[in-house]
């Protein structure tokens, strides 16, 4: 059935949850192993992660920046004022769904030129910052920039939605795949979160 005519049939917010969560089963599916386990090994061996991101694909990269940061890595968040200069043997961690939004190029070119390795989560990762990164999980989706892609599941969302939510589940997952590499438990995410609200 196709996506717009699902979301026709749909009468609530309930079955349009379902719709959406069906999507990302079907989603997941495309996500290769290979991929997430070296973005991992990436962020590891960083001696500082810098997140970068646009729009809402920003936001969710900086809540998982949050995330990192209360597992006691070592973050910063590209454009804060306390964010410092980035060095070799940092990572500079990307979310871009077309892997194309010129100032996220130019931040990457950046960080390259000083030694700093890139990570990417994108749908192209045949794009601009693909070609820069030495680490890349492409998962599915549809931005306005990739309404081409022709290999990412039907989607009754608009915009880059399904992108969006794929990697933020993406990235809680990466979460408690890291949570016992790197020593900390719930108790420990707890201590370090915010407490000046």
């Amino acid at each position: 059935m196709a996506a717009d005519n699902k979301m026709e049939l749909a009468t609530d917010v309930k079955e349009l949850y379902t719709i959406i969560l069906q999507e990302h089963f079907e989603a997941v599916r495309m996500i290769n192993k290979e991929q997430t386990e070296a973005l991992i090994a990436c962020m590891i061996s960083a001696s500082r992660i810098f997140f970068a991101g646009s729009g809402r694909s920003g936001l969710i990269v900086k809540a998982f920046a949050m995330r990192c940061m209360q597992m006691g890595l070592k973050i910063f968040v590209v454009g804060e004022t306390v964010t410092p200069a980035i060095k070799s043997g940092d990572l500079l961690l990307i979310g871009s769904g077309s892997g194309e939004t010129s100032g996220l190029v130019q931040i990457a070119k950046k960080a390259k030129s000083v030694g700093a390795k890139i990570g990417l989560v994108t749908i192209r990762p045949e794009s601009s910052l693909g070609a820069l990164a030495d680490c890349i999980v492409s998962i599915p989706g549809r931005t306005i920039k990739t309404s081409d892609i022709t290999n990412s599941p039907e989607s009754v969302q608009p915009a880059g939605n399904l992108f969006e939510q794929g990697m933020f589940l993406l990235f809680e997952s990466i979460s408690l795949k890291l949570m016992p590499i790197v020593g900390v438990n719930n108790t420990t995410l707890f201590e370090n979160h915010a407490n000046l609200e």
